[in-house]
């Protein structure tokens, strides 16, 4: 018996009790529960079972009276989620957690834990920091340090609280995003234990007054994509570009910089693995960055030199804070703390609700569920919303089943929040990267086409009408083909030209800043003038 399944079972050998918080349901619909009084019945039921558990209740969905597994199918397991979650409500609870096993061939039994208390409504001191740099320049390291406050091993201890793959784990490389996030109180910073443990890291979304969350991305040249897609695809209030005290500043390194300042985005340069070398090359790699930042047009400021204070004031577009750190003998580390406890969000969170997908989930007894940063407004369990475009342009119906910000169940999400939202009226497979969230009463306009002045970082000779590159706005990474004005572009270039969505439409807004590449081509845009479908 799995410890999973053990859940469920000691849930029915307590069974239900007239002073115990065990209860249990076959099915919860909205016709027959929610009418005729029922509602307030029910959650009276509901609120003496978490006050008889001192404050969490557990309800068994998919059995009998008895406790007999009857099962019931996915859909009607979702409805009775629904219905459990405003009965909680009601009673001035929350659905903490929900286990589901299978019974026969498509029947579902479930656990829900309830707790005492309203869902989690964080302040708007919530920050998101993008990593990037090298490979092996230390930042899985580094943020794995921060989030849980050990010290490295020297051998990549802390990188694996963000490895998510076991391939990756494996080989000691990143291949795709990771996130990490740790906050601070009254009392200083609240850390993980271990992040992989999904109620350690929601412990430190309930306790702590602000959050910084961490979008960890790939150094390793083959995932430039993926790199790409985490620094242009987040709402991001800041870059965080970690350079190896013993190697220093590389080409990825550069094109990195590159796109963090193309970007806009605030960003700080940490210089890692400082323990590795004598103080001679921290010194030799701290003037290098130096001449690097110079060389993109940015003043650089020593942090260690001229204090915290300094570098939250002044840190912009075009000042850089540098810091020297060490994952192992955790030099510079508090540095980062202090820094982080203080940056003011950056991001304008302002106008309706808005949310690019970035990855989509299938979750047995809740469905469709889209993840993402909230780029502006705030959404609500319920909330009636558009998702889109679909390949033809057109948008579908669905409706907020329920919102989970680093595993922990919020009652909102405002702009900035990396969160998933359960989703009905759509399946999982029709959900694709790219695709917009917005209010059921907005008027989303896909294009194929738009007018962007751009500039060529790098390319090998000179991009022609017609030039393919694959372009990032957002977390749209869609081919797309060139025609610019004059009808060339040479490295270093900037100009204006008009581009072309290869395969389907998308939402993109004038303003936007992308990136686009192709091979070892690579430049950065901003859109001007958009042409609808």
């Amino acid at each position: 018996m799995s410890p999973d399944r053990a859940v469920l079972e000691q849930a029915l050998e307590r069974g239900e009790q007239e002073g115990g918080n065990v209860e249990f349901k076959e099915r919860l619909t909205r016709e027959i529960h929610l009418a005729d009084g029922r509602l307030e019945s029910l959650a009276a039921q509901l609120r003496h079972r978490v006050l008889s558990g001192d404050g969490e209740a557990t309800y068994v969905v998919g059995v009998t009276d008895d406790g007999g597994l009857a099962g019931i199918d996915a859909e009607t397991f979702s409805e009775s989620m629904d219905v459990l979650s405003l009965l909680s409500e009601e009673a001035g609870s929350h659905i903490e957690e929900v286990q589901t096993w299978g019974v026969g061939d498509e029947g579902l039994v479930g656990v829900a834990t309830i707790c005492e208390g309203s869902m989690l409504n964080t302040d708007d001191g919530h920050i998101v920091v993008g990593t990037a740099g090298h490979v092996d320049h230390g930042k899985s390291t580094l943020v794995g340090s921060l989030v849980t406050g050990q010290p490295d091993n020297g051998e990549g201890s802390t990188r694996s609280f963000l490895d998510v793959q076991p391939h990756e784990v494996e080989r000691g490389l990143s291949a795709d995003l990771s996130y990490g996030v740790y906050g601070f109180d009254d009392d200083g910073p609240i850390r993980t234990n271990n992040p992989h443990r999904k109620q350690d890291r929601a412990r430190i979304v309930e306790e702590a007054d602000r959050l910084v969350s961490f979008v960890d991305t790939v150094g390793h040249e083959p995932w430039l994509r993926t790199t790409i897609r985490g620094l242009v695809g987040q709402k991001l209030d800041y870059g965080l570009l970690t350079i190896a005290a013993d190697d220093g500043p590389t080409k990825t390194t550069r094109e990195h910089l590159g796109i963090l300042l193309a970007t806009e985005l605030p960003t700080i340069v940490a210089i890692t693995k400082a323990d590795m070398v004598t103080d001679k090359r921290v010194h030799e790699v701290e003037r290098e960055v130096e001449r690097l930042l110079r060389d993109a047009d940015r003043s650089p400021l020593g942090i260690q030199r001229h204090g915290v204070e300094a570098a939250i004031e002044e840190i912009s577009e075009t000042v850089v804070p540098v810091v020297t750190t060490s994952a192992v003998t955790m030099a510079g580390l508090p540095v980062l703390d202090e820094l982080f406890e203080q940056l003011p969000k950056t991001a304008d969170g302002t106008g309706e609700f808005s949310m690019y997908i970035d990855r989509t989930y299938k979750i047995t007894g809740v469905g469709a569920v889209a993840s993402g940063t909230v780029r502006s407004g705030t959404v609500e369990a319920g909330d009636e919303l558009l998702i889109g475009p679909m390949a033809d342009g057109s948008f579908r119906d669905v409706e907020v089943r329920s919102i989970e910000m680093h595993y922990h169940r919020v009652d909102e999400a405002k702009a900035g929040r990396i969160v998933g939202i359960a989703l009905k009226g759509i399946r999982e497979v029709d959900i694709e990267r790219g695709m917009i969230l917005v209010p059921r009463d907005a008027d989303p306009k896909p294009v194929r086409e738009f007018e962007a002045e751009v500039m060529v970082l790098n390319h090998p000779t000179r991009i022609n009408d017609g030039y393919e590159p694959v372009v990032h706005v957002e977390t749209v990474c869609e081919a797309a083909a060139f025609y610019p004005e004059g009808r060339q572009l040479l490295p270093g270039d900037s100009g204006r030209t008009r581009v072309r969505f290869k395969f389907r439409p998308y939402v993109v807004e004038e303003g936007q800043r992308f990136v686009f590449r192709e091979g070892q081509s690579k430049g950065v845009g901003t859109i001007l003038d958009l042409s609808e479908n």
